[in-house]
């Protein structure tokens, strides 16, 4: 896309670049600060592409939290049974 087709785009439908790409996925890994951002964007963000982006970033966070917490349990519960007292 040219100069003069970004020109007349509304500004929430002008595309991000690839930096800036790059510095919102640097922002977003910082704790706590990038986590308010994070949702800051994926909530009320004017750029259909950068809130859109915020909520796959979100997302992926979702899940690494369910999976961490999901082999937690599973590592807890081959910890403990070595413990058991054999009958």
């Amino acid at each position: 896309m040219n100069d003069f087709e970004q020109q007349y785009l509304p500004e929430a439908y002008r595309p991000l670049s690839p930096w800036a790409y790059f510095g919102l996925s640097i922002l977003y890994a910082v704790p706590f600060v990038g986590w308010i951002f994070l949702i800051a964007h994926a909530v009320a963000s004017r750029n259909i592409n950068k809130r859109n982006y915020a909520r796959s970033f979100f997302c992926i966070y979702i899940l690494a939290a369910i999976l961490i917490l999901l082999l937690s349990f599973a590592g807890l519960r081959l910890d403990l049974s070595q413990f058991a007292v054999p009958m």
